[in-house]
């Protein structure tokens, strides 16, 4: 397994910038970006003309992850030559949220054989029901097949994400990637660094990911209640301040939900993924040094299942817009700190995102996260 990479600033590379990775005749191209690119009719054009014989795959963000630490408002393209392992990209169109179960059927359904080992998946951050994508895939392939990836970025914005695949850039495309080979080295961590704070409250109306009353009372003013001066600024300052799940018995399910929008008319929260409807939630607040030392905890999880590549290796990482709003000018410190976990032979890429995908940490049943860092390492082994 090869890798190349490079981050491009603008849609008119220099001479020779891409050069290493078109050497390659690369199979497959990862491309994480922002939304000017990724909005950008030539983008797509310019990437089919600089790599003809590849399959791409990719989103927008809010900030891109490389090797080189944390960029915005940049591309990062990274190619990779497989020696032996295979892979199949699936794409299917999700027409609203309340199809997002029918879409993870869809996708798994078109993955589905004998031969996959895992799948990464690449989803819209708006408009989407998260665990309900995920539920679709496990539904018809099972909990044993490792589901990873993440929901697409625009900086924070919650309007308009875009992903990309073999077909071209889309705000609606879902898409997946099957991966199989005896040679296939496929595992991952997941890790957060999240503080409770504030009671614990009932969950007394909901609908999906859609939460309207906590305690009998309207979810969007009880939340207000906890922002202040913050409130003004929601969903986005809903980033600072997630909900972490908890079960009937008040016990912690290992997840958290990020904010994507409010309904003031209704006083509702649309949440990133479902809720326990039996549960209970309660805030959320971090630091940067917790959130550095939850990256730490999720590289060492991959540790765990480590086995010496034949060649490079590439280690995916999907981190929350939230982490990245409350590190700040410290953000790089998480990228850096798995870099030194892996060390030189691992390839970085990947993003920020409106919503991680992963078994949770020490879990098997692949679930939808918030500010959490996940991370998926792909290696070939000898």
């Amino acid at each position: 397994m090869k890798i190349a990479q490079t981050t491009l600033h603008t849609l008119s590379p220099a001479t020779g910038e891409l050069a290493e990775l078109i050497s390659l005749n690369p199979q497959l191209v990862f491309v994480f970006g922002c939304v000017a690119h990724f909005s950008d009719p030539l983008f797509f054009p310019f990437l089919q003309k600089h790599f003809p014989h590849a399959q791409f795959a990719g989103c927008s963000t809010a900030g891109e992850i490389s090797s080189s630490g944390v960029s915005t408002q940049t591309s990062v393209i990274t190619a990779i030559r497989f020696d032996e392992v295979q892979f199949k990209i699936a794409t299917s169109e999700l027409c609203s949220m309340q199809t997002s179960l029918k879409t993870g059927n869809l996708l798994a359904t078109s993955l589905r054989s004998d031969e996959l080992q895992a799948v990464l998946l690449l989803g819209q951050g708006v408009g989407i029901n998260g665990s309900a994508l995920i539920d679709g895939m496990v539904e018809v392939l099972g909990s044993q097949i490792p589901i990873t990836g993440g929901l697409a970025g625009d900086d924070g914005a919650f309007v308009k994400t875009y992903t990309l695949s073999p077909q071209g850039i889309s705000t609606s495309i879902v898409v997946a990637i099957g991966f199989s080979g005896k040679s296939l080295h496929f595992s991952h961590g997941s890790y957060g660094g999240w503080k409770p704070f504030g009671p614990v409250r009932k969950v007394t109306k909901c609908s999906d990911n859609i939460l309207y009353e906590l305690d009998g009372a309207p979810a969007l003013d009880i939340y207000k209640k906890y922002l202040g001066d913050y409130a003004k600024d929601l969903p986005g300052s809903g980033l600072l301040f997630p909900f972490e799940m908890l079960s009937g018995m008040r016990e912690s399910l290992g997840q958290i939900r990020t904010i994507l929008g409010v309904n003031d008319e209704d006083g509702s929260l649309i949440l990133a993924g479902a809720i326990n409807p039996d549960g209970y939630l309660r805030l959320m607040h971090a630091h940067t040094d917790d959130l550095v030392d939850g990256a730490e905890i999720a590289a060492h999880a991959v540790m765990d299942k480590f086995e010496q590549p034949n060649g490079q290796a590439l280690a995916l990482l999907v981190s929350c817009v939230g982490r990245k709003l409350v590190m700040g000018g410290r953000v790089d410190e998480e990228v850096e700190a798995v870099q030194d976990i892996f060390g030189d032979h691992t390839v970085l890429c990947g993003f920020y995102s409106n919503g991680e995908i992963c078994p949770g940490y020490k879990l098997e049943d692949c679930s939808l996260h918030n500010q959490t860092m996940t991370i998926t390492y792909l290696s070939e082994m000898s």
